[in-house]
């Protein structure tokens, strides 16, 4: 079981706001969900945090949840023509993806932080990993 070294919280926090989880100062994304190398005001190592898959998955299980779930109750979206509201569901739903997207990457890198869990041995996500 992962040891927290940093408190959880403040780490994930300061993730959702796109900001360094170590300072809360720096930036964590250089563009959209490009992770910075360093954070320019405290120096700490962004890059070493290996988000992958997690913060995706995340993102479509809540958006899935708590959003297209409970609009299947809704009677208008079944009686409403389909060239109406397909176009307006997928938009918006597209639009609510990409929003959260980078702040769910954020908070995962945060937990990840306080975690401490770093990515040390880059070779591991090398095409050379098998040699």
């Amino acid at each position: 079981m992962a040891e927290i070294l940093h408190p959880l919280g403040r780490s994930v926090s300061r993730g959702l706001q796109h900001h360094c989880p170590a300072c809360g100062k720096g930036k964590l994304f250089r563009k959209y969900l490009k992770v910075s190398e360093r954070c320019e005001a405290c120096g700490h190592e962004l890059a070493r945090y290996p988000a992958d898959d997690g913060p995706a998955y995340l993102t479509i299980l809540l958006v899935g949840h708590l959003i297209v779930a409970p609009m299947l109750f809704f009677p208008i979206v079944w009686e409403s023509s389909a060239y109406y509201s397909v176009p307006i569901i997928l938009g918006s739903l597209g639009l609510i993806t990409l929003l959260a997207l980078p702040r769910i990457k954020g908070g995962w890198i945060g937990m990840m932080y306080a975690l401490g869990m770093r990515d040390t041995e880059a070779r591991f996500h090398t095409a050379d990993a098998a040699d």
